[in-house]
């Protein structure tokens, strides 16, 4: 699909192609959120948003075309960076933030569902790599900021520093099934800002 027949993602409507995209992404969520990837199709999600399914299928296509366009309005208006003033005030912010959408009664499944859509489906995990990669632009000034106040060494990767803070919850999140709380995620500010002093991601 092209920008001419309505890729997901690739353009930002508005009026009431804005308002339907809006209802068929927020009926998408929450079906994801209820059924998984797995559980659901788009004449379901046409149901819960009030249109007709032939909008749905003309627009999305797929259940991985939805996918996509969910993760790329997620991008969109996903909350911008703290600046508090220091390296690990602002790490701190990013872990609470992680730690929120992770555990969230409604994002947390959606997450869930959306990585796990990523696994199977190459459009999904384009625009699932694509989200984190923006999200860690978004917050890599954290470090850059850190550098010019000489808080870590000159050639510290700053994205590398996002990625060693992050992991940690998302491991927790996927995989391991262990506690993930404000403990956890002020540990992993705070070991990520600790191993960026040291130089650990110098490049």
């Amino acid at each position: 699909m092209n920008q001419a027949t309505g890729a997901p993602g690739t353009a930002r409507p508005g009026g009431r192609t804005a308002r339907v995209r809006e209802s068929v992404l927020h009926a998408a969520g929450d079906a994801l959120a209820d059924k998984g990837i797995g559980g659901i199709d788009l004449a379901e999600v046409a149901r819960r948003a009030g249109v007709g399914k032939t909008t749905v299928y003309r627009r999305w296509g797929t259940v991985h075309g939805l996918v996509a366009d969910m993760l790329a309005e997620m991008a969109e208006s996903s909350q911008p960076r703290a600046a508090t003033g220091t390296l690990d005030g602002d790490l701190a912010a990013l872990a609470a933030l992680i730690l929120k959408t992770l555990t969230d009664e409604r994002q947390g499944p959606l997450f869930r569902a959306l990585i796990a859509a990523a696994a199977s489906d190459a459009e999904a995990a384009a625009a699932l790599h694509r989200f984190y990669r923006l999200r860690i632009e978004e917050w890599s000034p954290c470090v850059t900021d850190a550098l010019a106040r000489d808080e870590v060494p000159a050639g510290t990767d700053p994205a590398e520093v996002v990625r060693a803070l992050s992991a940690p919850l998302y491991y927790r999140f996927l995989v391991s099934g262990d506690p993930l709380d404000a403990d956890t995620a002020k540990r992993a500010a705070a070991a990520a800002a600790a191993a960026a002093r040291s130089g650990a991601y110098v490049l």
